[in-house]
């Protein structure tokens, strides 16, 4: 009997810690047999290069959401960041230079609001929610509400390829190791953890908040501005109006993954599996040509569940905690 309960308690604590692939394997299954086109070569290619750009935003939300914080600017600050650069390489040929402009303006308008959250203590749905106002207020006016086409070889960084690897998948991949790196492997990921667990005991024990808030905003600011560089490159122009919704794209991957909006709680694997989850429904509907109201319906019910889902994860924990304080 005891082993038994023994193979069981395993089982369980296999299944949590892995629920999140268990899932993406079910839904990848259920979709081969449900079109016979979606294990195409073509179409797997397609669901990654399109799920790159939110993918790479899903890991700068992650870590902020980690740390308790979050970024609605996010769509603004690709159409500035990703426009900005396709602007500098018209001018001046130079890819080098125009790639560095574009992350470098998306690290400022990151930087400004991880400024206005660690040092003002302003709420980050404030503060994001005014540089979204800013970026995207700002890019309209840069461009004169123009399309900027004629972009050139900027095209490599979204349609470009590596052999047979899309550039945008090997960015993907590329910022999958990093984050993980970050989280595992860093100081700073063990601050972000300690901040978003509980921010007095992470004084307490000598963290800089203020420090490590600014920091991952400035961190995000880097995988936001390589988001909007792949993306604008993939479109093939730079459009100011462009952007809107991937923010809440990206943050749906990492809540589905596992990151908890309580803060403390996260994973690169987790996040990168969560957007390949709404990567594939939304690539089955449209193989299955289901009507496009119904799946941005279909959208809404997936975040409703992961709200859900990580309220009654947070409870099961604050529960698991509690016990052996009752039972003493």
């Amino acid at each position: 009997m005891l082993k038994d309960n023994a193979a069981w308690t395993r089982m369980s604590a296999i299944g949590n810690r892995y629920s999140i692939l268990i899932v993406l394997a079910v839904i990848f299954v259920i979709s081969s047999f449900l079109n016979p086109n979606f294990l195409s070569v073509m179409n797997i290619t397609n669901i990654l290069r399109q799920n790159a750009v939110v993918v790479i935003l899903a890991f700068g939300a992650t870590m902020l959401i980690i740390s308790g914080m979050i970024d609605l600017s996010a769509g603004a600050v690709i159409a500035f960041s990703g426009c900005f650069a396709i602007w500098v390489f018209r001018a001046t040929g130079n890819m080098t230079l125009a790639f560095g402009s574009g992350l470098a303006l998306s690290i400022a308008f990151n930087a400004l609001s991880g400024f206005l959250v660690a040092f003002y203590k302003t709420p980050p749905f404030i503060a994001t929610l005014a540089i979204t106002a800013i970026a995207r207020g700002g890019v309209l006016l840069f461009t004169g509400g123009r399309d900027i086409t004629g972009i050139g070889d900027f095209v490599v960084f979204g349609q470009g390829s590596v052999g047979f690897v899309p550039v945008p998948v090997i960015f993907m991949f590329a910022m999958l190791l990093l984050t993980w790196y970050i989280l595992n492997h860093t100081s700073f990921g063990r601050s972000l953890y300690a901040v978003g667990g509980n921010q007095e005991a992470a004084v307490a024990a000598g963290i800089n908040v203020r420090r490590t808030k600014f920091m991952c905003y400035i961190v995000n600011g880097c995988f936001v501005g390589l988001a909007g560089i792949v993306f604008m490159s993939r479109i093939n122009a730079g459009i100011p109006g462009a952007g809107v919704g991937l923010e809440m794209e990206a943050l749906t991957a990492a809540i589905i993954g596992g990151t908890s909006f309580s803060g403390g709680v996260g994973t690169a694997a987790g996040t990168i599996a969560g957007a390949f989850i709404v990567g594939i429904i939304n690539n089955i509907m449209n193989l299955l040509g289901i009507n496009p109201h119904i799946q941005q319906i279909t959208r809404g019910v997936i975040i409703v569940l992961a709200v859900i889902l990580d309220i009654r994860t947070k409870n099961r924990r604050v529960a698991v905690k509690e016990r052996p304080a009752k039972q003493a």
